[in-house]
């Protein structure tokens, strides 16, 4: 079971959400998919035991062989390539390794070669397998890292959790694709109910079933709940603002992990989350 955890913006305490249901369900799998800006380690603190480059392929010219048919630059849409000066000129930032430009060469002047983007690393704490990724300052797209991230954790655990970047971008999809249940995290305001929308419209576009968190709420109402009563989501969880959860989380500590109470209240977010995924992903006869 895969449980992709979002939402529509950053700071609505999705990660410290993330790390502490996969203490707290343990044995599981955490998967940090927010490759630009990497934190659940903080939280975690996993003891690491490898790391591994992630490679995409781009093209490679051979000047003597290339005769200037600009073939390769007709079709690239990304503008990867250009021929000026009598040369090919290749930007490897650009290229979507989609590997035409090869392809499409009469000369057989262009092969692919490897190119690093970033890497991933595995660790552990207790009985959590913790998968990260980090992209290369520049890089065009984590989208192959988080793939590859998917890849190496898959069939560790029986529960996998997935923090996804925030936003509802191409590398969001790329976990949300995956998932089994979608988890939407969304802050007590007008801001936040704003990218709940978002969130929900990106988990619906693909057939994913959704459960809502509401977090930092000043009142027993949020300004989310008339929104989600319309769409009949389900709200599993309304985490009151708490100074010293807010603290914590500042500190990056795992709150779970030495305050009894608070474990508790996890473990009872999880259990809720469960018993909707169990609902929600069971075939109706």
């Amino acid at each position: 079971m895969k449980i992709a955890i979002l939402s529509g913006k950053g700071g609505t305490g999705k990660t410290f959400l993330a790390t502490n249901l996969a203490y707290v369900s343990q044995p599981s799998t955490y998967i940090d998919a927010d490759v630009e800006e990497p934190n659940g380690n903080l939280f975690l603190r996993p003891t690491i035991d490898n790391r591994h480059q992630v490679f995409v392929k781009i093209p490679e010219v051979d000047q003597g062989k290339c005769g200037g048919c600009r073939r390769c630059t007709e079709f690239c849409r990304y503008h990867a390539l250009a021929y000026s000066g009598g040369k090919l000129i290749i930007f490897p930032t650009l290229c979507h390794s989609c590997g035409a430009c090869t392809y499409l060469c009469p000369e057989q002047a262009l092969k692919e070669v490897n190119r690093s983007i970033g890497y991933y690393e595995r660790g552990t704490l207790e009985k959590i397998e913790f998968y990260s990724g980090v992209l290369k300052p520049g890089q065009l797209s984590g989208v192959p890292i988080i793939e590859t991230l998917m890849n190496v954790a898959d069939g560790k655990n029986e529960l996998t959790w997935i923090d996804c970047p925030p936003g509802v971008a191409c590398q969001v999809i790329s976990c949300v694709e995956v998932a089994d249940y979608c988890l939407l995290v969304a802050e007590d305001s007008l801001f936040g109910l704003d990218n709940l929308k978002m969130a929900h419209e990106l988990a619906k576009t693909l057939h994913k079933p959704v459960g809502v968190i509401i977090n930092k709420c000043f009142d027993s109402k949020s300004v989310c709940d008339a929104y989600c009563q319309d769409e009949r989501l389900k709200v599993i969880e309304r985490i009151p603002y708490d100074i010293k959860l807010a603290n914590l989380g500042a500190k990056g500590y795992l709150a779970a992990k030495d305050n009894t109470i608070i474990y508790q209240m996890f473990f009872d977010i999880y259990y809720k989350i469960m018993r909707e995924v169990d609902h929600e992903t069971t075939p109706r006869s």
